[in-house]
Protein backbone atom coordinates (compact mmCIF):
# COMPACT_ATOMS: atom_id res chain seq x y z
CA UNK A 1 0.00 0.00 0.00
CA UNK A 2 1.37 3.38 -1.03
CA UNK A 3 0.92 6.07 1.57
CA UNK A 4 1.67 9.71 0.86
CA UNK A 5 1.27 12.00 3.85
CA UNK A 6 0.95 15.69 3.01
CA UNK A 7 1.22 18.68 5.30
CA UNK A 8 1.74 22.42 5.17
CA UNK A 9 -1.40 23.80 3.58
CA UNK A 10 -3.29 26.71 5.04
CA UNK A 11 -4.39 30.31 4.62
CA UNK A 12 -1.95 32.98 3.50
CA UNK A 13 -2.21 36.50 2.12
CA UNK A 14 -1.29 37.27 -1.45
CA UNK A 15 2.46 37.72 -1.77
CA UNK A 16 3.13 35.33 1.09
CA UNK A 17 4.79 31.93 1.20
CA UNK A 18 3.94 28.38 2.20
CA UNK A 19 5.87 25.13 2.13
CA UNK A 20 4.13 21.84 1.45
CA UNK A 21 5.64 18.53 2.51
CA UNK A 22 4.88 14.99 1.46
CA UNK A 23 6.44 11.96 3.15
CA UNK A 24 6.38 8.35 2.08
CA UNK A 25 8.31 5.16 2.71
CA UNK A 26 11.92 4.83 1.67
CA UNK A 27 11.25 1.88 -0.61
CA UNK A 28 8.88 4.00 -2.68
CA UNK A 29 10.82 7.24 -2.49
CA UNK A 30 13.96 5.66 -3.93
CA UNK A 31 12.25 4.65 -7.17
CA UNK A 32 9.48 7.21 -7.65
CA UNK A 33 9.28 10.46 -9.49
CA UNK A 34 7.52 12.74 -7.02
CA UNK A 35 5.23 15.59 -7.87
CA UNK A 36 2.64 18.11 -6.85
CA UNK A 37 -0.62 18.67 -8.64
CA UNK A 38 -3.57 20.89 -7.87
CA UNK A 39 -7.25 20.75 -8.55
CA UNK A 40 -10.23 23.04 -8.32
CA UNK A 41 -13.56 21.23 -7.84
CA UNK A 42 -15.11 20.57 -11.23
CA UNK A 43 -11.84 21.01 -13.09
CA UNK A 44 -9.10 18.65 -14.18
CA UNK A 45 -6.17 18.04 -11.89
CA UNK A 46 -3.15 19.92 -13.23
CA UNK A 47 0.57 19.53 -12.85
CA UNK A 48 2.34 22.03 -10.62
CA UNK A 49 5.84 20.53 -10.42
CA UNK A 50 7.61 17.18 -10.61
CA UNK A 51 11.07 15.95 -9.65
CA UNK A 52 12.57 12.65 -10.72
CA UNK A 53 14.93 10.42 -8.77
CA UNK A 54 17.91 12.20 -10.30
CA UNK A 55 16.68 15.61 -9.20
CA UNK A 56 15.51 16.85 -12.57
CA UNK A 57 12.53 19.17 -12.23
CA UNK A 58 9.67 20.39 -14.37
CA UNK A 59 7.20 23.16 -13.59
CA UNK A 60 3.93 24.49 -14.88
CA UNK A 61 4.41 27.84 -16.62
CA UNK A 62 2.10 29.50 -14.12
CA UNK A 63 4.41 28.74 -11.17
CA UNK A 64 7.85 28.95 -12.77
CA UNK A 65 10.03 31.35 -10.84
CA UNK A 66 7.74 31.33 -7.81
CA UNK A 67 7.59 27.66 -6.72
CA UNK A 68 10.46 25.27 -6.06
CA UNK A 69 10.17 21.51 -5.74
CA UNK A 70 12.87 19.56 -3.91
CA UNK A 71 13.36 16.13 -2.41
CA UNK A 72 15.19 14.97 0.71
CA UNK A 73 16.41 11.42 0.13
CA UNK A 74 17.21 10.95 3.82
CA UNK A 75 13.81 12.02 5.10
CA UNK A 76 11.96 10.46 2.14
CA UNK A 77 10.10 13.72 1.73
CA UNK A 78 9.32 15.98 -1.19
CA UNK A 79 8.74 19.68 -0.65
CA UNK A 80 7.02 22.43 -2.58
CA UNK A 81 8.20 25.89 -1.57
CA UNK A 82 5.62 28.39 -2.78
CA UNK A 83 6.56 32.07 -2.83
CA UNK A 84 4.80 35.16 -4.14
CA UNK A 85 1.49 33.38 -3.83
CA UNK A 86 -1.49 34.69 -5.77
CA UNK A 87 -5.22 34.24 -5.18
CA UNK A 88 -5.35 32.07 -8.29
CA UNK A 89 -3.02 29.60 -6.57
CA UNK A 90 -5.90 28.71 -4.25
CA UNK A 91 -6.57 25.01 -4.69
CA UNK A 92 -6.30 21.58 -3.18
CA UNK A 93 -2.73 20.40 -3.69
CA UNK A 94 -2.03 16.70 -4.13
CA UNK A 95 1.26 14.89 -3.74
CA UNK A 96 1.97 12.17 -6.29
CA UNK A 97 4.40 9.28 -6.61
CA UNK A 98 4.94 7.81 -10.04
CA UNK A 99 6.59 4.42 -10.49
CA UNK A 100 5.93 1.15 -12.25
CA UNK A 101 3.68 2.90 -14.72
CA UNK A 102 1.27 3.99 -12.01
CA UNK A 103 0.51 7.29 -10.31
CA UNK A 104 -0.37 7.26 -6.63
CA UNK A 105 -1.97 10.16 -4.79
CA UNK A 106 -2.09 11.69 -1.36
CA UNK A 107 -5.35 12.91 0.14
CA UNK A 108 -4.64 16.55 -0.65
CA UNK A 109 -4.02 19.68 1.35
CA UNK A 110 -5.90 22.94 0.91
CA UNK A 111 -4.03 26.13 0.09
CA UNK A 112 -6.03 29.35 0.28
CA UNK A 113 -4.54 32.66 -0.81
CA UNK A 114 -6.50 35.75 0.18
CA UNK A 115 -6.32 38.98 -1.78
Amino acid sequence: QVQLVESGGGLVQAGGSLRLSCATSGSIFRIAAMGWYRQTPGKQRELVAVINTGGRTNYADSVTGRFTISRDNVKNTVYLQMNSLKPEDTDVYYCSANFGGMNYWGKGTLVTVSS
